[in-house]
């Protein structure tokens, strides 16, 4: 059965891959992005939502505006930044912007399309091992990692909220991916990371919701 698919962050990356999946499925997929990218404009049979800043209200309302009268099977919330604090020079503005992206624009754009998730529908965090409390032995990047923390945080009271709704939820941990976001320095490819989180939301059903998950399918630690 053909599925509406609705990924953040879907002009490169991850979820460029995860965008280039679900088509390849045969899935009717929503790219959501600031400014689509050349690669995603030459995708055949794909609905771009570009202009969409997801830490603006105004943008979610566009959003969902643009969605007036579809139902979404699945919402991929990956749109995500990253920036490396070292103690001694952390500034307060980097670690907000990354709660804005990483942490607050996710559980907004669950709020803002939650009318549009019928029972069934699957909500899917794309986080981080990082943001693990009991799996952090390097310390540094407090940033991402305080705002990967919350996020699961946030993701764990939807889990909760959603199961009346019959909405199942997951927080997937990708892998370390070659992507921009650590220069390209992962040992999984981003098309090799959507495969496997692919499978992890196929698998995801009410009895597994909120669930932090690796993309291999191990149990990650909080």
């Amino acid at each position: 059965m053909t599925k509406n698919v609705l990924i953040t962050g879907a002009n490169r990356g991850i979820g460029f891959a995860l965008t280039k999946h679900y088509l390849d499925s045969g899935d009717q997929v929503f790219a959501v992005c600031r400014q689509a990218s050349n690669d995603l404009k030459q995708l055949q049979n794909i609905n771009i939502i570009e202009g969409i800043d997801v830490t603006s209200d105004e943008s979610l309302l566009l959003l969902n505006n643009k969605l007036t009268g579809i139902n979404l099977d699945i919402v991929i919330n990956n749109a995500g930044v990253m920036t490396d604090e070292e103690l001694g020079s952390i500034k307060t503005s980097d670690l907000l912007y990354q709660f804005k992206v990483n942490a607050i624009a996710p559980l907004n754009i669950a709020q803002t399309l939650l009318e549009k998730l019928p029972a069934g529908a699957k909500l899917v965090f794309i986080t981080s091992r990082m943001g693990s409390i009991c799996d952090n032995t390097s310390g540094g990047y407090y940033g991402y990692r305080m705002s990967k923390t919350a996020l699961n945080s946030a993701a764990m009271s939807l889990a909760q909220d959603l199961k009346v709704k019959e909405i199942s939820v997951t927080m997937l941990h990708p892998g370390f991916v070659q992507t921009d976001l650590v220069n390209n320095q992962g040992n999984i490819s981003a098309k090799e990371s959507a495969g496997l989180l692919a499978q992890r939301i196929e698998e995801l059903r009410l009895t597994t919701t909120g669930q932090f998950l690796h993309a291999n399918g191990e149990a990650l630690p909080w």
